[in-house]
């Protein structure tokens, strides 16, 4: 599978909007977006007008970007929540909230999303006691999510966790700390959703 290799900051930056790409750093003055608020590049402070396409791209590129997802991966998801009754762009956004690697890292069981998707690669997740090595994985209401037994005893993880402990998590969620496990208590809307996308234009982008 392809994999960006650049500055994942660069992204943040070329999309104008905190993708949360770096974890903590991006809550921090470290931030690059933060020192300049404009893209990347010889012409980055050049004033260019976006319209149609260009806005509807934008849209998509920081969507798929924001969850860490290739081209392929995306499209697969959107394929999916156009076979689904309700309106194509919120089903999209809730399937999206609903992976794994997702959960993971807004409970503060890793640093970033990428980071999350590391460990669940490395199998230090279960879910309802099974082992889950997919961070696409679809988690469903009632589902805990927790460390494996000997991941939850390393000194890495317990130094995570009291960083992340008391972490502000969606309302969707519970999280116990201490116990290292999540509860999805419901499935996500439109409203527990903060990211600023207007996901009608990344529906009307692949309708075309």
């Amino acid at each position: 599978m392809s994999r960006y290799r650049e500055p994942i900051c660069r992204l943040c930056r070329v999309e104008k909007s905190k993708l949360f790409l770096k974890g903590n750093k991006c809550l921090t003055d470290k931030c690059p977006l933060e020192r300049r608020a404009y893209p990347p590049g010889q012409h980055g402070r050049s004033r260019r007008r976006i319209l149609g396409y260009g806005i509807q791209l934008r849209e998509k590129q920081k969507l798929k970007r924001y969850y860490g997802m290739s081209e392929k991966q995306f499209r697969l998801f959107f394929e999916r929540a156009e076979r689904q009754k309700g309106i194509t762009g919120e089903t999209l956004l809730a399937m999206l909230e609903r992976r794994l690697d997702n959960v993971v890292f807004l409970t503060g069981f890793a640093h970033s999303r990428a980071h999350a998707r590391q460990l669940i690669n490395h199998g230090h997740f279960l879910v309802n006691e099974s082992r889950v090595t997919i961070p696409s994985f679809q988690v469903k209401a009632g589902d805990v999510v927790t460390f494996r037994e000997r991941s939850a005893k390393s000194e890495d993880v317990k130094a995570m966790l009291e960083v992340h402990k008391n972490k502000a998590v969606p309302g969707w969620l519970e999280a116990d700390w201490d116990g290292k496990t999540a509860r999805i208590v419901a499935l996500p809307t439109r409203a527990d959703i903060t990211m600023p996308v207007e996901e009608h234009m990344v529906v009307e982008l692949y309708s075309k």
